[in-house]
């Protein structure tokens, strides 16, 4: 079988950023702008585990599944073809961030606060880290606790107020110009 050559900015990518800017669908979108395989590393876990998310947290404890994190960041930067969206907490691990920062590219995906709840919101499923007090004011707090972290990664991008699909078009567009910069 003859191999079909495709012009794209990368082979693989990672998106990063708080829970609720969009890593998720985005990066399906992504992976079909640059015609990749698109890995969820939260259902990715789930599906190695056989439990959700928040059992693990509740069952097994954060650090436990921030092992699991580290493992499966270990296995997929060893892997070609991908967009992977990381949890909101991945890239804040230095050994994850390091891993990923030297696989590259990684681009932070932003969206404000209000947002952030509003989108958590409509969403099934517990998030752990937003139970206790007003989590409007949590989101804020570990928004600012892990804004230098997400800054270190190389590519930036609003996620408010587009679409998906003009979010992954406006990445491609980034990860063009990065490769352009890297001499690529």
């Amino acid at each position: 079988m003859r191999r079909i050559e495709v012009e794209r900015p990368t082979t693989w990518v990672a998106l990063t950023g708080f829970m609720g800017v969009g890593k998720t669908r985005i990066g399906r979108e992504l992976a079909r702008e640059l015609m990749l395989h698109f890995v969820d590393l939260d259902r990715l876990i789930e599906r190695e585990t056989g439990l959700a998310i928040p059992d693990i947290f509740r069952y097994l404890g954060e650090d436990y599944f921030r092992k699991l994190e580290r493992e499966a960041v270990r296995e997929l930067v060893d892997k070609d073809y991908l967009v992977v969206s990381l949890g909101g907490g991945t890239f804040v691990d230095a050994e994850n961030r390091r891993r990923l920062l030297a696989r590259g590219p990684v681009v932070a995906l932003w969206a404000r606060p209000e947002t952030i709840l509003e989108r958590v919101r409509r969403r099934p499923g517990k998030r752990p880290l937003l139970e206790g007090g007003d989590p409007l004011e949590r989101i804020r707090r570990l928004l600012e606790e892990r804004e230098a972290l997400y800054r270190e990664a190389p590519i930036h991008i609003e996620s408010e107020g587009r679409s998906p699909k003009e979010t992954a078009e406006a990445i491609v567009a980034e990860l063009w110009r990065w490769r352009e910069a890297r001499g690529a």
